[in-house]
């Protein structure tokens, strides 16, 4: 097993643990004849969440991939939501390409600023740098460990109030916010993104409509839809708890492109398909774990 693939391993195993529509997504797939296993699932891509503070955010948490052969792709920009983002190809078609986001915590109020950096200014110099990129058990605990104290009720409420996105990250950290089943590589029924809503849904998972249950790129290319978050218990300081969204499953189609329309179908590769992402897209889908989304009934 190659170092990222232990990185890889690590981060899907914490997250199927902590987000149980994970493993009954999967098993629903099983049962209903689509998938043999979980192994057939191609993810197309993981998500991460960062803050943009000193030693940390998107300028270190990159690194560890760029370590590992992914190349550094489009940027994107969040404007209400007051973040910034990259995506990132991986070294070879079997891996997940990765998008990172990062807060513009100088975009925040005072008060929100200060709530923030009152926890990040424990992290003294860029933690990366210490890691040794190529001991795969040393990421895998880094990445799921905590960086900070834990917040206090009262801080995580007070930022969730102006940013839910700055809420989930001082809790959760580097935890990973998403995979993606991809969708188009499904047999006929359910390899497109509506086809598989209707079945989700027929399942008894909920999804987020924000935006509608579809999102699609301008030029058709690209339709993504996600799960609703599910609500957790959270131990914060004190040990005080609260039920907080936790992680949710995207899932995308990736349609191909005009060039390659004549191709059939046993033929098409990744290559052929519409890459990247699509921000309008994206802004819908973070609202997964957003109390509009997760607080209905």
């Amino acid at each position: 097993m190659t170092t990222l693939e232990t990185v890889l391993n690590g981060l899907m195993s914490r997250y199927k643990e902590r987000v149980p529509d994970v493993g009954a997504i999967i098993q629903a797939m099983i049962s209903e004849g689509i998938i043999a296993g979980g192994n057939d699932i191609e993810n197309d891509h993981i998500a991460f969440r960062t803050l943009g503070v000193p030693h940390l955010g998107i300028q270190s948490l990159e690194k560890i991939f760029l370590h590992y052969g992914y190349t550094k792709r489009d940027y994107y920009f969040f404007p209400e939501k007051k973040l910034d983002a990259y995506w990132y190809a991986p070294p070879a078609d079997k891996y997940p390409r990765i998008f990172i986001s990062e807060l513009r915590v100088k975009d925040l109020s005072q008060q929100a600023q200060q709530i923030i950096h009152s926890y990040t200014s424990e992290v003294k110099a860029d933690p990366v740098d210490g890691l040794d990129l190529n001991d795969g058990a040393a990421v895998d605990h880094f990445l799921h460990s905590a960086l900070w104290r834990t917040p206090t009720i009262a801080d995580y409420k007070t930022l969730a109030a102006e940013s839910e996105y700055a809420a989930w990250v001082i809790y959760n950290r580097y935890y990973l916010n998403h995979f993606t089943v991809s969708v188009h590589n499904l047999k006929p029924g359910y390899n497109t993104v509506a086809d598989f809503n209707a079945f989700l849904e027929k399942k008894g998972f909920r999804l987020n409509d924000s935006g509608g249950k579809v999102k699609t790129s301008p030029d058709n290319g690209l339709a993504q839809s996600s799960t609703v978050a599910r609500m957790i218990p959270a131990t914060f300081a004190n040990n005080e708890t609260l039920e907080i969204a936790g992680s949710y499953v995207e899932f995308a189609e990736r349609r191909v492109l005009p060039q390659f329309a004549q191709l059939p179908a046993s033929e098409i590769r990744r290559e052929h398909r519409r890459e990247g992402f699509e921000a309008n897209n994206a802004d819908k889908i973070f609202e997964s774990t957003y109390s509009a989304q997760t607080g209905k009934k």
